[in-house]
């Protein structure tokens, strides 16, 4: 074959070497994915890029995507679309104060939304209130309704996590939903002093923030999820945040957590 034997056994431990650490590799991934089930194939390779240089594991993003793929565990994602928002209400409807603002630190700017979740037990929302710069939720709640007061649970549970000077300097933007108008949620906003900014027209690009954390908590941390009850979903939903808030690095924070 014009192999000498040296060469017929390097080559062979070579073999051994790299099966050793795909196994290595997929080992990690799997447990990584048992606190984070959805977490996609780019962030997994970022948060093992330590442990594959302390093993000298050479496996850039490609060949890693190539593995998780050979393996199925690449993730798929599914989609579909619950209408939350309903902005034919007579509450005044706030100008979008936000469409040239740079966010440059933390409790600058809030934005919340609200989002389903299909479960056993039926059709669920999700009041979320993120902070724009750290991209940590600060509130969230969920319900069986879309109900104002699930909204202002949310906010109430963000408001509790500062200092109420804070809400000042603060900006709280959101879609112009009734929960958002109502008396009770403006007035909560109003005796903190937070000003309030909404989208102009329906775009969800005017809360991609709010709209892209929704999907990061419903696609990698909900959807695997059997939940047969309410109690059971404030459960599962608290667990997820706690996973997001600490746990989940996020690129455009320089691959960070929130907290």
């Amino acid at each position: 074959m014009g192999f000498s034997r040296q060469a017929y056994y390097q080559y062979w431990q070579r073999q051994a070497g790299q099966i050793d650490s795909e196994s290595d590799v997929i080992e990690w991934v799997k447990k990584l994915r048992k606190d984070h089930p959805k977490m996609g194939g780019r962030k997994l390779h970022d948060l093992l890029k330590e442990e594959m240089a302390r093993k000298d594991i050479k496996m850039g993003r490609d060949a890693f995507f190539e593995l998780l793929a050979a393996k199925g565990l690449l993730i798929r994602r599914r989609r579909r679309r619950v209408t939350t928002t309903f902005s034919g209400h007579r509450f005044r409807k706030y100008p979008n104060l936000i469409k040239e603002l740079m966010v440059e630190k933390p409790n600058q700017l809030w934005v919340a939304d609200i989002t389903y979740w299909f479960t056993q037990y039926g059709c669920l929302y999700i009041s979320f209130v993120t902070d724009a710069y750290s991209k940590r939720i600060m509130g969230y709640e969920v319900a069986e309704s879309l109900h104002a007061v699930h909204s202002k649970a949310a906010l109430q549970m963000a408001l509790g996590r500062i200092n109420p000077q804070i809400g000042k300097t603060l900006i709280h933007h959101s879609d112009r939903g009734l929960q958002y108008c109502c008396d009770d949620y403006v007035a909560l906003l109003d005796s903190f002093g937070v000003q309030i900014s909404m989208t102009e027209n329906g775009d969800p690009l005017e809360n991609a923030i709010a709209e892209r954390v929704n999907g990061i908590i419903k696609n990698e941390y909900l959807a695997h999820q059997s939940v047969y009850s309410l109690a059971q979903a404030r459960v599962v939903l608290e667990q997820a945040v706690f996973l997001y808030n600490y746990k989940r690095p996020h690129l455009s924070c320089d691959m960070l957590v929130p907290e």
